[in-house]
């Protein structure tokens, strides 16, 4: 836990207020991080953030209207860290279609192994709060585009923008599953299986351009 009430005016002694106002909101964060993703939707209540955290409630007001406000952060923080590992492993492994396909999967399950609790925040429970699946569907349109414009086809067909949308939406179920452990504990298999499918259904749906 962090630090507690009886020392704010130390903590913060000599603090900018704008620096304050962010630190404090960051605690806020890490700490909804925290019991949302041990503990699931219901342990997030103002009263238990502020007490993980280590504030008073007037700081949790100071920053966000309800807990919907700080679990978006919550939702925006650990995808803006996804999407930064993922852009990352997408450059270090060139253009070509397999070591790209595989660097992306794998730094996508990578990335949810090192800590569990963003599975549940970026996938698990995103379908029964409607804060986090706004963002969800939000996170796979801009994975579309992103898909799309690696393409670097200018008017992509029908075929290239089905097969696009199709992979989005099993790459953001393989990362639930995965998550979820439903797909054991061994990453290779899973990374090279999920590469092995999804080059296939790239080819055809080349093949399906073309034609």
């Amino acid at each position: 836990m962090a630090t507690q009430r009886g020392g704010a005016a130390t903590r913060w002694a000599g603090v900018p207020v704008a620096r304050r106002k962010d630190e404090r909101r960051d605690m806020l964060v890490q700490a909804a991080f925290r019991l949302f993703g041990d503990e699931g939707e219901t342990a997030l209540t103002v009263r238990a953030v502020c007490r993980e955290a280590g504030l008073h409630t007037r700081y949790f007001y100071e920053n966000f209207t309800d807990t919907s406000g700080l679990l978006a952060a919550v939702h925006d923080r650990e995808a803006t860290a996804l999407g930064e590992a993922l852009l990352s492993a997408l450059e270090d492994a060139g253009p070509q279609p397999e070591p790209r396909t595989r660097a992306g999967v794998s730094a996508v399950l990578r990335f949810l192994s090192a800590d569990p609790r963003r599975g549940r925040i970026l996938f698990a429970e995103a379908r029964g709060n409607e804060v986090l699946a706004d963002r969800r569907r939000a996170a796979q349109t801009d994975l579309l585009d992103g898909l799309l414009a690696m393409t670097r086809v200018p008017d992509p067909s029908l075929a290239l923008v089905v097969a696009a949308t199709m992979f989005t939406g099993a790459m953001s179920e393989l990362a639930r599953q995965w998550a979820e452990g439903r797909l054991g504990d061994d990453l290779d298999p899973v990374v090279e299986t999920a590469v092995s499918l999804a080059l296939a259904f790239h080819d055809a749906a080349v093949r399906a351009a073309s034609s």
